[in-house]
């Protein structure tokens, strides 16, 4: 980390949900934050919470699947805060229905954000970070990625990617001092598991809330996961104390999925 200024870390989707909770830890643990979404009035809110709680965040909006806009956004990033420390790829959307009535067009949408985002995001975080010879890099994967879904073939493919994805940066990055990490959250309170609630419920005929409750009584812990819980673990993979741990996906979902 640089010993010249706060370090940097950059979190997409940090408009809402695991983003925003994650880009308010960092920022409480030191970092001044990059945050970026597509959606600039939920950033500019993310923004104000940061400041109001003493931190420092640099909005920059922007589709993370478009190559020209993320190495704007990390020059950008560079040229304004000194460096690019952290990475969270964040960023990621769902489709939830049988994959026989899935479209190309929504099977490309999840994979366009939430492998190609990953993807560029993380060359182009590389790339910097290998040029000024330190770095962390965490992408969102799922449980999701550890077993599919009846109902969600694009996501569970796209999150069984960025596993892989992960594995390949670090051993590529290794050599540099630069790890790259996943985590995997369960069910967590925030607008993707409502509407995966919403829709889950309607095909099951019940009213909405049933297939969510249905789904937090497979959780060990007998509780529904919050962004918090997922961002005590971010917290701790942008830290030194991560610093031998590399090529990982780390299950945080109260024991849903154990290995």
């Amino acid at each position: 980390m640089s010993n010249q200024h706060a370090p940097v870390a950059w979190v997409t989707g940090a408009g809402r949900g695991i983003g925003r909770a994650v880009s308010l830890r960092l920022a409480a643990d030191g970092f001044t934050v990059a945050i970026n979404d597509v959606d600039a009035e939920t950033l500019d809110a993310v923004r104000q919470s940061i400041h109001s709680a003493g931190g420092r965040a640099l909005p920059v909006p922007g589709d993370i699947s478009d190559e020209d806009t993320v190495r704007r956004i990390v020059a950008y990033i560079v040229g304004e805060l000194g460096s690019l420390d952290v990475l969270v790829a964040n960023a990621g959307v769902i489709h939830i229905g049988s994959f026989l009535d899935t479209t190309l067009e929504d099977f490309d949408r999840v994979i366009n954000i939430n492998v190609r985002g990953v993807f560029v995001c993380g060359r182009e975080a590389g790339r910097q970070m290998i040029a000024q010879g330190r770095g962390k890099i965490i992408n969102a994967s799922s449980i999701g990625g550890r077993r599919g879904g009846s109902d969600q073939l694009a996501y569970s493919a796209s999150k069984f990617a960025v596993i892989g994805i992960t594995q390949s940066m670090a051993k590529e990055l290794a050599p540099y001092g630069i790890t790259v990490n996943a985590y995997c959250p369960g069910i967590v309170d925030t607008r993707m598991w409502d509407h995966i609630d919403t829709v889950r419920s309607e095909a099951m005929g019940r009213e909405k809330g049933a297939a969510l409750q249905a789904m937090v009584k497979t959780i060990s812990l007998g509780r529904q996961e919050q962004p918090e819980d997922v961002a005590n673990l971010v917290s701790f993979l942008a830290s030194p104390d991560s610093n031998y741990i590399t090529g990982q996906a780390i299950n945080v979902c109260g024991g849903i999925h154990m290995q």
